[in-house]
């Protein structure tokens, strides 16, 4: 019997050294102010409970955004919470983070958020 290979035509999968290379990525809670210094006291209420927990609600009510540095009880590890009721007709929505999500994370996720909000 004899066995014939073709040499494939081009390979799938190529890289470089460089692109192997580790990376470093951010790690760590970091710090909460640069998510919580994009609400202004004219927009949202800020909350601080008994567990040092810190929530910010708009005046509306239609934004929440909670920190729970030691994490949200009877969770797996829930540090940040960003939730926006929908309406009638379309669905709010819930974003989560763990109590070890880089604050920085975070600030974009809730920037975004904001930015997307209409005043009516």
């Amino acid at each position: 019997m004899i066995a014939v290979t073709a040499a494939p035509q081009g390979s799938g999968f190529s890289t470089s050294v460089e692109a192997l290379r580790l990376r470093e990525w951010l790690l760590g809670p970091g710090q909460a102010t640069l998510v919580m210094d994009q609400f202004s006291a004219d927009d949202f209420h800020l909350v601080v409970d008994d567990r040092a927990d810190v929530h910010v609600n708009s005046k509306d009510g239609t934004f929440y955004l909670g920190w729970l540095p030691s994490g949200r009880p009877g969770t797996d590890g829930e540090g940040w919470k960003i939730a926006v009721i929908g309406t009638a007709k379309v669905r709010g929505y819930q974003i989560s983070f763990d109590t070890e999500t880089p604050a920085d994370v975070v600030a974009a996720a809730a920037e975004r958020v904001l930015k997307t909000s209409q005043r009516v």
